[in-house]
């Protein structure tokens, strides 16, 4: 059964201020499936992450997604997605930080390694770098300790070789 975690952390630019990353991880792989870049934090910005993940991945049935309670999340807009593409949604329990670990590891990552050495001029720029990061560095190239010392695209290879 397939299991995959979402989250929204927030990027900062000069002309654009605050802007919003919203992300879908596949808990097997370590993979980013999907995400969404916005200058507003919206249940649109989930929504189009999670439906941007059912696209690439082609899964829906049977997969359990799992997020916090922020309001985006539980919203009647997100629920309706979830159940039309077949999907089970569970939620952290109050105040529990633990239970979203790994997206909530992959946005320190993503702050380490890149968000805090760069100032983004603009919303563009910053959505920009952050598909090279991604799709560039995080998910083909980056090892991962947790996964045997693979990309999360080599585990995601194994995976659907494997089927």
């Amino acid at each position: 059964m397939e299991k995959w975690v979402g989250d929204i952390p927030y990027i900062h630019t000069l002309k654009h201020g605050w802007c919003y990353l919203a992300s879908v991880m596949d808990l097997h792989s370590k993979k980013i499936v999907g995400y969404s870049f916005g200058r507003t934090m919206t249940t649109e910005l989930i929504i189009k992450a999670l439906e941007n993940a059912y696209r690439t991945q082609r899964l829906g049935d049977g997969v359990i997604f799992h997020s916090d309670l922020g309001s985006q999340y539980t919203s009647d807009e997100f629920e309706k997605v979830i159940k039309q593409i077949n999907m089970t949604h569970s939620f952290s329990c109050k105040g529990s930080p633990y239970d979203n670990a790994c997206i909530e590891s992959f946005h320190a990552i993503l702050k380490k390694e890149e968000v805090n050495h760069v100032q983004y001029i603009d919303f563009k720029s910053a959505e920009l770098t952050l598909f090279q990061f991604i799709e560039g560095w995080y998910n083909r190239k980056r090892i991962h300790g947790s996964i045997g010392y693979k990309t999360p695209q080599e585990m995601e290879d194994v995976h659907t070789c494997a089927i």
